[in-house]
């Protein structure tokens, strides 16, 4: 199975206007364009995971003007995507149709293809305890890493092919729940990422 991007290259930096946060401030925060191909037979169902895999660990020095967070600081996964039940027979995903614009407080009921349902990304735990902010972050949010981070991000768009139609999540799932879920269940499994950094000295 195969998935590109018309978007953004593999291995290439995302556009600002697929990013949540710019130099500035927030940027268009519009879901990349996708597409796959290559399909198993026997495909259900397909899933799809955006996480960055770079977020900082150390929470006392992000977006601090005093300092830059070391490109060797311990990393941790940051979520921003999950969908399940994409049916069988779609091979792409139009960009800005499932994410156009900064929803505050989260997209209760984001857009996407017919069936599929969007988990929570890690927006929801960041934003929490916000007056402005806070709320459960459903579908896609883009990419908003530090602008004092020394590491450049990567953000890894997985697709899984299943064997089943739906999977079984309740309505608040994570993609610590779908990566549960697919176990034994994954015909195949395509990825391609990009790169983002709000750091000119980022490398």
């Amino acid at each position: 199975m195969r998935i590109w991007s018309e978007s953004f290259e593999n291995g290439a930096r995302i556009p600002a206007q697929f990013a949540m946060g710019q130099a500035d401030g927030f940027a268009g925060n519009r879901n990349p364009q996708l597409a796959w191909d290559e399909v198993p037979a026997g495909t259900g169902s397909f899933a799809l995971l955006c996480i960055d895999p770079d977020a900082p660990t150390v929470a006392e020095t992000v977006g601090r003007t005093d300092m830059e967070i070391p490109a060797d600081q311990p990393r941790a996964d940051f979520v921003h995507w999950t969908m399940i039940d994409i049916g069988a027979d779609a091979r792409a995903i139009a960009a800005g149709s499932c994410s156009d614009g900064i929803v505050a407080r989260g997209k209760r009921h984001p857009p996407g293809p017919a069936g599929a349902r969007q988990g929570l990304n890690d927006y929801t735990g960041w934003f929490a305890g916000d007056a402005d902010m806070g709320g459960d972050y459903f579908g896609y949010d883009g990419p908003y890493p530090p602008f004092n981070d020394l590491r450049v991000h990567r953000y890894f768009f997985r697709l899984f092919a299943l064997d089943v139609e739906k999977l079984d999540l309740p309505q608040r799932f994570t993609a610590a729940d779908v990566q549960r879920a697919v176990q034994g269940h994954t015909l195949a499994q395509a990825e391609l990422y990009g790169t983002y950094s709000l750091n000119p000295r980022a490398g």
